[in-house]
This record gives structure tokens, sequence and C-alpha cells, in this order.
């Protein structure tokens, strides 16, 4: 992992960038600019580059309820997968989630994205529900890190 960037989203370049990675990995869930200009207002965005290449972006959502619930969302070109640098951007997810205060880490993956699902289970997460928004055939997958799990 050699040249390994992991960066906040700063300025409209990098959030192309972002919203690049997030569109290709879930097409489904497609963003337009001013939705991800939003997210950027409300969760935390950040870019993983090799060198000057994109590989990957992450989405942390603060944590929020009585349970203290973060959302740890990390996103790889299928190109760049299987090479460790999900696992990165996981981390870094994980403990700017646990920093921000969080109680408990949840993370959300579209289940057709079979290499997603595996990651997730790997981490230590744990199936919680699976789901399908209105309007919209395809079917999500929400999972929870166990207190004291792997990922933890």
């Amino acid at each position: 992992m050699t040249g390994l960037r992991i960066v906040p989203v700063d300025g409209d370049d990098m959030l192309e960038h972002w919203l690049y990675v997030h569109n290709a990995v879930v097409p489904p869930a497609a963003l337009s600019p001013d939705d991800a200009r939003r997210r950027r207002e409300w969760y935390r965005l950040t870019n993983a580059y090799l060198g000057d290449v994109i590989v990957g972006c992450s989405t942390v959502r603060p944590p929020s309820g009585p349970d203290g619930v973060a959302t740890v969302i990390a996103r790889v070109l299928p190109a760049f997968r299987g090479r460790g640098f999900g696992t990165a951007m996981w981390q870094d997810g994980h403990a700017r989630a646990r920093a921000l205060g969080a109680e408990v880490i949840e993370t959300c993956v579209l289940a057709a994205n079979e290499d997603g699902l595996r990651f997730a289970l790997r981490q230590g997460f744990v199936e919680v529900e699976r789901y399908v928004l209105e309007g919209a055939p395809d079917e999500w997958v929400d999972l929870r890190l166990p207190p004291g799990g792997p990922g933890d």
C-alpha cells in the first residue's frame, strides 16, 4: 500500500473525485453534485489516492441517537480491490467515528456488491437487516459491528 493517501474532501475537485467513486460503486444510489455538496456539510468525506489516482472514497456519518450510532462506509473501485485499500479506509473511518464519540458502528452495503459484503463480514460486522427502498428494485444490507468484535 505504499503511496496510499487518505485525505478529507476539500474543494470541488476532490468532491468530484468522491462523487465519481460513490456513483461507480453504488450506481443505484447515484448522487448529483448538489447531493454530494450536502453530504459534505453533514458527514466526513474522504478520498483515497494511490499517488494521484483515485482508488476509493469513504463516508463517516457522525454518531446519532441514544445509542451513539455512527455509520462508516468505505468504497473501493473494482480495479483496486483486494489490495488493502478498503481496510486502510475502514480503519481510518472507524477511528474517526470513535473520536467523534460513536458507541456503535454500522455500515450499509448494496447486496449486489458481493465484494463489499465479504469485506464487511471480514471486518467483524454482522447483518442486521436487508431491505428494498420504496420504488427501487435494489436490495441493501445494514450491518453492525458487535461491541468488542474483531473491528473494535
